[in-house]
């Protein structure tokens, strides 16, 4: 039995939010450039579930959770010389940057806050908490998880 693996994907909201997961059903998550956060979708896999982070916004948190329904998805981004995300090394048969389709499951009642997340977990335990982290993509360990999904509706002073 393969379990579900958890993960945590950040967007600035003025980019693509939440609210245009939900519109459109389904996305592909392209324009990932950093190395670690590549390799971290490389591990996923159909089914795993992630938590959608709003970024670089005031207060930044978890708002909602998604879920992987392609795995091994070639980033077409790379491939398109007009794209901010174009990579002239990557080819069809060699691409360099893989990624992932994801499908909308739910917006939470009430944003987790990066200042309730800090307050709840450690940064061995949530990578998110740590300060001056950058990546856009990171697991997320089933007890934190757990803990997540209990925290989205209960409402917290931010």
């Amino acid at each position: 039995m393969n379990s579900v693996n958890y993960w945590l994907m950040k967007s600035e909201p003025d980019v693509y939010s939440i609210f245009d997961l939900e519109r459109q059903g389904e996305t592909i998550w392209d324009g990932v450039r950093n190395y670690q956060a590549r390799n971290f979708l490389r591990q996923m896999r159909q089914g795993d579930l992630a938590f959608f982070y709003h970024s670089n916004t005031n207060p930044p948190g978890i708002v909602g959770l998604m879920r992987v329904v392609k795995a091994e998805v070639a980033d077409p981004s790379q491939f398109d010389p007009e794209s901010d995300y174009y990579d002239p090394k990557s080819t069809p048969d060699s691409p360099r940057w893989q990624t992932v389709m994801l499908e909308f499951i739910e917006t939470f009642p009430n944003l987790i806050s990066l200042s309730q997340l800090r307050s709840q977990f450690t940064p061995e335990q949530l990578m998110v908490v740590k300060q001056g982290n950058r990546l856009s993509v990171m697991p997320v360990f089933t007890e934190v998880a757990d803990k997540i999904l209990a925290m989205k509706t209960c409402q917290y002073g931010s």
